[in-house]
């Protein structure tokens, strides 16, 4: 066993309890879709209120999961993470008793602030527990599998809540959880090795966040026709300051992206290919649910029960990925799942006949989203010991970029030249986006010659 790892069975009592951190925090992203109107009309908020209740999570977890990863670095993944733990039980406390929508937006603000201190810290505890072998090859399958199945759960799980026990519900619960998962964390988690101090890049990192909730936020907006001006300056704005990173990061002197992470090839592939998976299954998904209830006539609880099959075929991905992983490298494994990815989004179209493609096709996604996701995270964190924390934070990040991004060219597309077009363009980029991954396998296995 190498050094520092843990014991087989405290090994994995700390993987499910990283992943049930996972869980939670990527389940946030998803968990008030279903229950906005309960919460609008309780607030006595406009429909307007609604894209800033949304999408303030996905804003500030996107763009803090970097400086989260690095703060797991500089003051150890298990103090951060606990920090994050609190922080999510305090904001969901404040979330549930609040008298407004401006308090119930501030407090969704931090938790997506939360959960960014919460997931890399959570990743790298993860690998540290399960450092190599069929047991970190089984924990990044469970941690995979938990965050792809999160975000459909949560759209079924807060119209199932609110409908029973309304909307504050979402909330009140979360409080218990975050207790229960911090003493959880304490009891379970493995050491993992800090980096030397040295100065935070603080300008790196305001830089970056505002860079990526710029995008995020604005591809938010691009799904709103009155916004989209606004959403584009947003996207616009946010692609200018990424441009401008590198410059700030070469005067740093502890950067936020090392540039030995900038130049590791598994974690671009890694990157690029967590950003596929979203960006290719949430936008799928999310036009599914807009078509089962629009054109089909189903409620929002019915429309999310439609999803279920994606998230029990995603636990079935990962499973398989474990043992796939074993006799396939992981480039060429990401890129079967895109591949299976760009089946199920063309299956979709079926929905355009019959609404019970809906399930069968989203499986299949399920099922493609879980071996490459899996993958992907392998791919992404296969780096050297200091590099892990940044690796973390970047392969969560992509794949927070991935939603947004295809959440928003998905339904411009779909918009415009109807949900057929929308289905088929997500699997165009699955499709790419694989075949970019075995065109890179090609190289890489050429430099290594």
């Amino acid at each position: 066993m190498p050094p520092g790892a843990a014991p087989p069975r405290a090994a994995r009592g700390a993987v499910a309890v990283l992943c049930a951190v996972q869980f939670t925090d990527v389940l946030g992203t998803t968990l008030v879709v279903a229950a906005l109107p309960a919460m609008l009309a309780d607030l006595g908020a406009p429909p307007s209120a609604a894209t800033p209740v949304v999408t303030v999570y996905s804003v500030l977890f996107g763009a803090l999961l970097v400086l989260g990863a690095r703060l797991g670095d500089r003051y150890g993944a298990v103090r951060v993470l606990q920090a994050g733990l609190v922080l999510f039980g305090l904001a969901s406390l404040a979330a549930a008793t609040a008298p407004s929508v401006g308090v119930l937006v501030a407090a969704r603000g931090v938790l997506g602030a939360a959960a960014a201190l919460s997931v890399p810290p959570a990743l790298r505890l993860l690998t540290a527990a399960a450092p190599d072998g069929e047991p970190r090859r089984r924990a990044l399958a469970a941690w995979s599998a938990a965050g792809a199945a999160a975000g459909a759960a949560g759209l079924v799980l807060g119209g199932v809540l609110t409908d029973l026990a309304g909307w504050r519900t979402l909330f009140w619960l979360s409080v218990p959880l975050a207790v229960a998962l911090l003493a959880a964390v304490r009891a379970t988690a493995p050491a993992a090795p800090r980096q030397a101090a040295g100065r935070l890049d603080v300008a790196g990192a305001a830089v970056l966040a505002a860079s990526v909730a710029a995008v995020v936020g604005g591809a938010a907006l691009l799904e709103h026709g009155g916004h989209r001006p606004a959403g584009g300056l947003l996207v616009a704005a946010g692609a200018a300051l990424a441009a401008a990173l590198p410059a700030v990061e070469r005067r740093a002197a502890d950067p936020l992206l090392p540039p030995a992470a900038l130049r590791h090839p598994g974690l671009r592939a890694g990157a690029l290919a967590s950003a596929a998976n979203t960006a290719a299954t949430s936008s799928a998904v999310t036009l599914a649910t807009l078509h089962l209830q629009e054109e089909a006539g189903f409620g929002p609880t019915a429309a999310g029960l439609a999803l279920v099959p994606f998230s029990l075929c995603v636990v079935a991905g990962a499973a398989l990925a474990a043992r796939v992983l074993r006799r396939t490298e992981p480039r060429t494994a990401a890129a079967a799942g895109l591949a299976v990815i760009a089946l199920g989004d063309a299956g979709l179209l079926g929905a355009l006949l019959s609404p019970w493609a809906v399930p069968v096709a989203a499986a299949v996604a399920g099922l493609g989203i879980g071996l490459s996701s899996v993958a992907a995270t392998s791919l992404g964190t296969a780096v050297p010991d200091d590099l892990q924390g940044t690796a973390a934070g970047v392969v969560n990040t992509a794949a927070q970029l991935g939603t947004a991004l295809g959440v928003a060219v998905v339904l411009l597309v779909a918009g415009a030249a109807g949900a057929a077009a929308g289905w088929l363009t997500a699997a165009a980029v699955a499709l790419a986006v694989a075949a970019a991954l075995l065109r890179s396998r090609g190289r890489v296995a050429a430099d290594r010659g």
